[in-house]
């Protein structure tokens, strides 16, 4: 028994309109899966993500500005949020014009929680991290 969407018959009997299979998806995830491989594999993934974190984590640890939202035992390598510490919450919205006016993008935080998330997926390069961590420190002296 095979799932009817995967059963090369149902295409073939409903003349291939039974379900056109999402072409451009598949095609991204065949070439994301390349590049992984030519780039070391799972296990280099693996430790240019937590080079990543490591460095942000330690940035927001570190900077009396910021706190990080997550016990550290729970923290997430790809998806890194913080906010402004309670006695500098006014300065959310200048920090976030400061690091958009410096190229960060999409930073902003979720709508309903506020702060900010810096998304770290496999292709992001550590000079990106650098240039946040960079960002957050310049803030910081200004403030």
């Amino acid at each position: 028994q095979i799932p009817t969407m995967l059963d090369y018959r149902t295409h073939v009997e409903k003349g291939s309109m039974f379900n056109t299979p999402p072409v451009v998806p598949i095609y991204c995830a065949l070439e994301t899966l390349r590049w992984i491989k030519k780039n070391g594999g799972v296990e280099e993934m693996d430790r240019r993500a937590k080079e990543r974190a490591e460095m942000l984590y330690a940035e927001i640890d570190r900077n009396k500005l910021f706190r990080g939202t997550v016990e550290p035992e729970s923290r997430s390598l790809m998806n890194i949020c913080f906010v402004m510490n309670d006695e500098y919450k006014d300065l959310e919205k200048p920090f976030l014009d400061y690091a958009v006016a410096r190229g960060m993008v999409g930073i902003k935080g979720h709508r309903s929680v506020g702060g900010f998330r810096a998304s770290c997926y496999n292709a992001l390069p550590l000079e990106c991290v650098e240039a946040l961590v960079k960002c957050m420190q310049d803030f910081e002296t200004e403030h």
